[in-house]
């Protein structure tokens, strides 16, 4: 496994929850919010943690927490942010929707991440996760061009770079469910 003195982990919690109706983040799971169960997974894994949020209510984490350098600009905006303002070469960029991720899981990545790729990105029940998925600070540079020319979408941007793609095996695809729904939440609940 890479230093985690050279990861920074990056947690994005600025999306609008329309579906789930209120900030995802705070959606309790097992008595705790989901952001905890980020923060709880990714932190043996790495020297500092990001929270990417408008919302200050996120500064209760005592982290550092940084807004949108491009408001309303969706996931693109936030992994831009995040890597414009981090320090470290190597970062574990992860949405606050995930909250049965686990350190296993993300060691995963971090284990393939290397010099070749600029994006180490999880797929899980066919489809790609690049919202866990572990990104060179150098990524900034192609996110903010396109989000100038008024790009937001996240897929747009990663076709501008070289991706890996981390195939999970059946037991993992679980850790990497999104919660998007109170429907969502209950099926993880039974």
């Amino acid at each position: 496994m890479k230093d985690k003195k050279h990861i920074t982990g990056i947690i994005l919690a600025g999306g609008k929850s329309s579906r789930m109706g209120t900030d995802k983040g705070f959606v309790i799971y097992k008595n705790k919010a989901f952001i905890q169960h980020i923060i709880e997974a990714i932190n043996p894994l790495v020297d500092k943690i990001i929270i990417v949020s408008n919302n200050p209510d996120y500064d209760i984490f005592k982290l550092n927490r940084i807004n949108d350098l491009i408001e309303n600009a969706g996931p693109l905006a936030g992994v831009y942010t995040g890597l414009h303002l981090t320090t470290t070469e190597n970062n574990l960029v992860i949405s606050c929707d995930v909250p049965l991720i686990n350190s296993e899981t993300l060691t995963l990545l971090i284990d393939e991440i290397d010099e070749e790729f600029d994006i180490v990105q999880l797929e899980s029940q066919g489809k790609t996760m690049p919202l866990i998925a572990a990104y060179k600070k150098q990524c900034a540079t192609t996110f903010y061009t396109l989000l100038t020319k008024g790009e937001r979408r996240l897929r747009v941007a990663l076709n501008q770079l070289k991706v890996k793609t981390i195939l999970l095996d059946k037991e993992q695809e679980k850790f990497t469910k999104n919660i998007n729904t109170p429907n969502n939440l209950k099926e993880i609940e039974l």
